[in-house]
């Protein structure tokens, strides 16, 4: 790789950083190019990324950008996982590790906050964007429905008392 390509390789990551919220550091220490594929693939599923880069032009990438007090966790054979969702990356990232003791998180950072491996679990734990989004809207349509039962109960009240009036006079 020559010289222009790095700063192009590095201007590439720099610009692809500071569009995510989320990016989190791992050690891939033996993972074979299908596993990469399979973390890859998750990822993309997720709506997250994950890339691998030589450290010292992810160090380079990473200088000037929110992410910069990361820089330190760029030793050995690391990757980047990242997401415009905080939680999808950590999420994979997370789930991956459990399955695979080849990867492990080394830390992350989420909006310029600097994580160590427990707080990225723990972001992992929480429900995503689209999880939330889901029982936002439970919650906002669970008065609504509510509401119409006790509105629609006394007329199908009134309704039972006819029909049993009804049947009593057949009955007499």
């Amino acid at each position: 790789m020559n010289r222009e390509q790095k700063q192009e390789l590095v201007s590439s990551l720099n610009a692809m950083l500071a569009e995510q919220s989320f990016v989190a550091v791992t050690h891939n220490n033996g993972l074979t190019v299908a596993e990469l594929q399979k973390l890859r693939k998750q990822m993309r599923e997720a709506g997250a990324g994950f890339k691998v880069a030589k450290n010292r032009l992810a160090r380079l990438a990473l200088a000037g950008t929110k992410f910069e007090n990361i820089i330190d966790l760029f030793k050995g054979p690391t990757g980047i996982a990242y997401s415009k969702d905080p939680v999808a990356a950590a999420k994979v990232c997370s789930k991956f590790a459990k399955d695979n003791a080849k990867l492990t998180i080394l830390g992350g950072n989420l909006d310029g906050q600097k994580m160590d491996t427990a707080a990225v679990q723990t972001l992992a734990s929480l429900p995503s964007l689209n999880e939330l989004r889901g029982k936002l809207v439970g919650l906002v349509q669970a008065p609504a429905t509510k509401i119409a039962g006790i509105l629609v109960a006394p007329a199908a009240q009134l309704a039972r008392v006819m029909s049993a009036r009804a049947k009593q006079g057949e009955a007499a």
